[in-house]
């Protein structure tokens, strides 16, 4: 009895701190002239509106896990001819983007590029308080290694909103290729050279995912990270032409950027929570998202209107979290067991993590992917969180396609990797493999770890979700927790 009334109380709570939080952000977006991206308006388009629009002519590849996007980055980085810009939440300037015996160093790397080439570095400035990570010294001794005795250019990025960050990670290269994903280069936390058969290693092993854009898109990256160099250091960057077509894919770039903070965008930008509601709203059959956090009311919301009123008999939404957010703590289940009522038993949900193994041994892997994918009809990576960080006060930025073929392949080897199985075993009706695969492989692993016993797949289904205790904690932590 005790604990029923405990967990209606936290339900209570939490759910009154959404709904102020939500009222904040609407008065915020309303206040600036954005309400429209909060809210969007009702047009069939997946597309955001306003600038940049979607770019035609576009080439993306969507590169799953470090030990795919890391090479491709270094590959671009050993080839560039006139510039290199990397934004980032923090590098590590002795990082290795490869894992052969000659892997070069970051700070090695730029600083014999910065010989031929202009390399600028632009990063976020750091935490204020010590008790976070990366502090401002960590961070101002980056700086000194990667400038010492280089002509590397590295700037530090102060414009924040109190207790937020600059959290894109982009690399581009001549302005022709960008790198837009949640990898950052770096070694806190974690290992991010991480491969699909997420292996058990001495270190953490991250999910991730990054994509390499070429075409008329890239123009778009390059002109954020020149007005945001602009705004730091004063330095006017050389405009580039916008690149010629390199593909047929159509392409737009989404952002996250707080009202008030960069004089070249006083009203702000907040087209990646506009992305996401369009797309989330259009949904028929599927829903699948990975991300470190799910803890935006807005899109929680969405997905739980949805799961009352399915939109077909064969609506699925799938979810794949770290086990525990960089809190430490699951207080992501608060806003699953929205979810899981929401379902109310119909098993449209599925709620999953994946974990490191080697042999008969398993350990922990930690989710950090941003993926969404809607229908096979919509997709978006980039280093936006489902949280309140992301949407609203980080910098962030995501690229979006509707290109049906892109977002399916890209879905096949997320789920091949996940489910260990073949792209052939997983290539049917999204409804079928999410019953017969995804459901039953999560579901009896969840029960292996309840037992006690060795858990034999990597996939598992996140345990506590039809509880709706920690309703108040996770909203407290989409303020407080960035990633």
């Amino acid at each position: 009895m005790v604990r029923g009334l405990v967990e209606r109380v936290d339900g209570w709570a939490g759910q009154g701190i959404e709904a102020a939080i939500g009222a904040h952000h609407r008065r915020r977006l309303r206040r600036v002239g954005r309400i429209d991206q909060l809210a969007p308006l009702d047009t069939p388009s997946l597309w955001a509106a306003g600038d940049p629009p979607p770019r035609a002519g576009c080439a993306l590849d969507v590169l799953v896990d470090g030990g795919k996007a890391l090479p491709r980055i270094a590959e671009a980085l050993a080839g560039a001819r006139s510039h290199v810009h990397i934004a980032g939440w923090h590098i590590t300037p002795d990082f290795g983007l490869t894992r052969d015996d000659q892997a070069t160093r970051l700070r090695d790397l730029l600083g014999d590029l910065a010989e031929r080439v202009e390399v600028r570095v632009l990063l976020w400035g750091g935490a204020p308080l010590p008790v976070f990570t990366p502090a401002r010294a960590a961070v101002r001794r980056v700086r000194e290694e990667l400038t010492r005795g280089t002509r590397v250019q590295c700037a530090l990025d102060f414009h924040e909103r109190p207790m937020h960050c600059h959290h894109e990670k982009l690399v581009i290269v001549d302005g022709e290729v960008a790198f837009v994903g949640g990898i950052d280069l770096t070694s806190l936390g974690g290992d991010r050279f991480d491969s699909s058969d997420h292996l058990m290693r001495g270190r953490l092993g991250w999910h991730d995912a990054s994509s390499r854009v070429c075409g008329p898109a890239v123009a778009d990256v390059a002109a954020h990270f020149a007005a945001r160099w602009r705004a730091v250091t004063a330095e006017q960057v050389q405009d580039t032409p916008p690149p010629a077509a390199a593909g047929d894919v159509e392409l737009q770039v989404v952002r996250t950027v707080p009202e008030k903070i960069y004089d070249f965008l006083p009203q702000g930008d907040f087209r990646i929570v506009e992305a996401y509601t369009r797309a989330l709203r259009s949904a028929r059959k599927l829903v699948y998202l990975e991300s470190q956090f799910l803890w935006s009311a807005q899109v929680v919301e969405i997905l739980a209107s949805k799961l009352r009123e399915p939109p077909s008999d064969d609506f699925r939404i799938v979810v794949l979290l770290p086990a525990k957010p960089n809190n430490g703590a699951d207080t992501t289940r608060g806003q699953l067991g929205v979810l899981a009522g929401a379902d109310n038993g119909a098993a449209r949900f599925l709620a999953t993590t994946i974990s490191a193994r080697s042999g008969g041994l398993t350990g922990a892997l930690y989710v950090h992917a941003k993926i969404g994918i809607v229908d096979d009809a919509w997709l978006t990576v980039g280093s936006a969180n489902l949280n309140e960080h992301s949407f609203f006060n980080d910098t962030e930025m995501n690229v979006v396609t509707c290109d049906p073929t892109i977002a399916r392949e890209t879905r096949l080897r997320l789920w091949a990797e996940h489910l260990e199985r073949p792209a052939g075993e997983v290539s049917g009706e999204p409804v079928r493999v999410i019953d017969e695969l995804w459901r039953p492989i999560a579901g009896e692993q969840l029960e292996r770890r309840k037992r006690g016993e060795p858990l034999t797949h990597r996939l598992q289904e996140l345990p506590g979700v039809s509880r709706r205790s920690m309703g108040l904690l996770g909203p407290l932590d989409s303020l407080l927790v960035d990633g």
